[in-house]
């Protein structure tokens, strides 16, 4: 049987005003990950590769035509990475308080599950190994209701 036990506080968000440049980078992230993602986007991308291959006898396939498409792709591969890892940061937080009010708000989950994925991977791995556990013996259990049914 399940312990009766407060329910965990919210996650302490920032409070006051909010950070311009912050604000700022949240949408511009955003908005260039979606176009980024988008067929246009690979579209615009793939003709800027076709042009420069069909260059490359004009310039006589020198160092300087290789070192445009080498630069220019190390450039923009870099920027996304953090454009697009600011994405995914802002999209799993609201996975997780989403998933957080579903745990509080569901009868008979696990409550200590709530801001699991602040624990360090040692936890984690306990944590997910008495999951299984759990759900071995629930799975036994049903398992024996019905066949005395």
């Amino acid at each position: 049987m399940r312990q009766t036990r407060s329910r965990p506080q919210p996650r302490p968000r920032k409070t006051g005003k909010p950070n311009p440049v912050s604000h700022f980078f949240d949408r511009f992230a955003s908005l260039v990950t979606k176009w980024a993602g988008s067929p246009v986007a690979f579209g615009i991308a793939l003709i800027a590769v076709v042009l420069w291959a069909i260059s490359g006898p004009a310039f006589g396939f020198s160092e300087t035509w290789q070192l445009v498409i080498n630069t220019g792709t190390t450039i923009i591969t870099f920027l996304m990475v953090f454009l697009i890892q600011q994405s995914q940061n802002k999209d799993s937080e609201a996975l997780h308080l989403k998933l957080d009010e579903l745990l509080i708000a569901v009868k008979g989950a696990d409550e200590q599950l709530v801001d699991a994925e602040r624990l360090d991977e040692d936890k984690l791995l306990a944590l997910a190994s008495a999951l299984t556990a759990r759900a071995r013996k629930q799975h036994r259990q049903r398992a024996r209701g019905r066949r005395r049914d």
